[in-house]
């Protein structure tokens, strides 16, 4: 298995508050968005989405622009290389 399945797996399935980081991704897949709106669209906390927001760039999934107050964050390009993996892991957890 190579190094960004695992990572992937770990991250989303195997780790507490995977199902939260999955649907983060998910959404910002779909539109790159701050903190503010993801915790909005999310119905999440604001503190856990900077939480999970701060686990994922910290693990090269996403990365965000420089600027720190209204920070928009994006997909990496690890995300977006693997993008087949993350699906296939979120048909398992994304209906939960």
């Amino acid at each position: 298995m190579k190094a960004e399945k695992r990572l992937l797996w770990w991250i989303l399935i195997a780790s507490s508050g995977g199902q939260n980081r999955a649907r983060i991704l998910k959404e910002l897949i779909k539109n790159p968005c701050n903190a503010n709106e993801l915790s909005k669209i999310l119905k999440l906390d604001y503190k856990t989405t900077r939480h999970h927001l701060e686990v994922l760039q910290k693990n090269r999934l996403i990365i965000s622009s420089s600027e720190e107050y209204n920070k928009v964050y994006f997909p990496s390009d690890m995300l977006g290389n693997n993008i087949e993996i993350f699906n296939e892991i979120w048909v398992k957890i994304g209906k939960k």
